[in-house]
């Protein structure tokens, strides 16, 4: 009798803890490259799976926590990685503080796709794990945690259906249903069980997104306003801000005679305190004078009649300022301040971060043009960083904006992703709010976007030094999203909510009762 021995199960592949560990950070890296500059938009629709099939093949929960984890720190990485010459080191331990956000997240998708589920847990997670995403990019945009950077649904900035979507339900619309087709997806690969349902969340999706862009309406046109972009380009070394300021007006003079109604300046366009500089205060008169419009410029100074520096938009007009000022809000982590400074101020001593915390505003400001100059064109400033929020260019238009106006610099980012990253804002704020955006930068990507997101004229990219004049569109009414808001917020946070009740009667209801005595 010849005895053989059982065969010995097969080793899966990455049953290493370390092999995991590794694939869970490049898997979470892969959306990254759905956003500019590589703008592989349709790799969003389907960046998540390899993440997600990872993760409900973990061994345990807490195994499938930590795989979120580390796809969370790996999704920020490389989302920023264009920040390691500036905070060099310090954007790791940044990237593992902030992906522990999505440990959660990856229980959830274990939990919901681990093992072999049935169609009543894939529905479930067709809508529990988008709303466990979007909440997760809720509260990582909070402007102390970094802002909301790099959602999801931002990659779509191009793609018109998506535009269509946003401005229905916002960027976070946008991402909840990016990663339900994703959850779908990776339920058809793993789910044989429940394939129908699988198959039947991705149908709904693209009947969403398809009936939105086809039914949703649309901004009426009401003309248009001629505005002009000032972009110095780099220029360093010594006397740099004179340079530059002389550079912006050399550029501003050659507009006169074009009919222009507004020239923008980018962020820090002027280096000092108008009300200490009477000289710049005239030149600045003398210069919307000659060119028959007024001027929005970003002062970034110490101010005289406060303490500590600002970065300010100020309108500038033939008689010199027009008391409309609007002071930046919201401030670039370690950029213009260092957060809870007194725990995390060593990182002044490891990179750029500010050495001094900037001041904040009070208060968003609609400014007013002349109508004699600018048609009584109503305008909503945002500075840099403050237009990746999306509440912030809906309030303005709330407040009867007409013209959503970034001045931006980006000078200490060429050559990287961020410029583009930057630029492609402006097409999903104004999608969202049915206003045009003008987007101004000193050194980075220029660019104005019609009320519908689509990109007006040509752009003026990094390497550029010039004065572009741009025929704006402006619509009426008012889109959906912002007459009704982050509804789609709110509804991702009562399907947690109402999972975690089902969850809670669930495990009531499996404890074994205790024993008659």
């Amino acid at each position: 009798m010849t005895i053989t021995s059982a065969k010995e199960p097969e080793r899966p592949l990455l049953a290493s803890p370390w092999s995991r560990a590794l694939t869970s950070v490049l898997a979470g890296a892969l959306p990254a490259l759905a956003f500019p500059e590589p703008s592989l938009w349709w790799l969003a629709w389907v960046a998540l799976v390899p993440w997600m099939l990872l993760v409900r093949s973990a061994v345990s929960g807490r195994r499938a926590a930590l795989e979120g984890w580390l796809g969370g720190a790996g999704f920020l990485f490389a989302l920023h990685h264009w920040l390691l010459p500036s905070l060099h080191v310090f954007i790791l331990v940044l990237a593992a503080l902030l992906g522990l956000l999505w440990a959660p997240w990856g229980l959830l998708v274990y939990r919901l796709l681990g093992g072999s589920p049935g169609w009543g847990r894939v529905l479930g997670a067709l809508f529990v794990v988008p709303s466990g995403w979007l909440v997760v990019e809720l509260v990582r945009s909070w402007e102390y945690l970094g802002g909301p950077w790099g959602l999801l649904g931002a990659s779509q900035w191009q793609v018109a259906p998506a535009l269509r979507v946003a401005s229905v339900g916002g960027v976070w619309l946008v991402g909840f249903l990016i990663v339900a087709f994703n959850t779908g997806l990776a339920a058809v690969i793993s789910a044989p069980r429940a394939r129908a349902a699988a198959f039947g969340g991705l149908l709904a999706c693209v009947l969403a997104v398809g009936g939105i862009w086809v039914w949703a309406p649309v901004p009426d046109y009401a003309g248009t306003v001629r505005v002009a972009i000032v972009q110095p380009g780099i220029i360093d070394g010594t006397g740099s801000v004179q340079r530059r300021f002389d550079r912006e007006a050399e550029l501003t003079r050659s507009l006169a005679g074009q009919r222009v109604d507004l020239v923008v300046w980018g962020e820090s366009s002027v280096g000092q305190d108008l009300q200490n500089r009477p000289d710049l205060r005239d030149r600045l008169a003398a210069l919307s004078r000659e060119a028959r419009a007024d001027l929005l410029v970003n002062v970034d100074a110490r101010r005289s009649d406060q303490p500590g520096i600002f970065k300010s938009s100020v309108l500038i007009g033939p008689d010199g300022p027009t008391g409309d000022r609007y002071d930046k809000m919201r401030l670039v982590p370690f950029g213009e301040y260092v957060p809870f400074r007194s725990v995390l101020g060593w990182a002044t001593s490891v990179g750029k971060a500010a050495d001094e915390d900037r001041r904040r505003g009070e208060t968003q400001v609609v400014m007013r043009l002349p109508e004699t100059s600018g048609r009584g064109l109503r305008v909503g400033p945002l500075v840099c960083f403050e237009s990746a929020f999306p509440d912030m260019s809906r309030q303005l238009a709330r407040d009867g904006a007409q013209l959503l106006v970034a001045q931006s610099a980006t000078s200490t980012f060429q050559g990287s992703w961020a410029p583009a990253q930057h630029a492609s804002l402006a097409a999903l704020r104004a999608a969202e709010t049915w206003r045009p955006m003008v987007h101004a930068t000193l050194t980075g990507v220029s660019t104005v976007a019609d009320p519908r997101g689509r990109t007006v004229g040509e752009q003026l990219g990094t390497d550029r030094s010039a004065a572009a004049i741009y025929d704006v569109p402006l619509a009426r009414g008012t889109s959906p999203y912002v007459r009704t808001g982050d509804w789609a917020l709110y509804g991702a946070l009562a399907i947690l909510v109402v999972h975690g009740a089902a969850e809670g009667v669930r495990q009531v209801v499996r404890r074994p009762g205790r024993r008659s005595r």
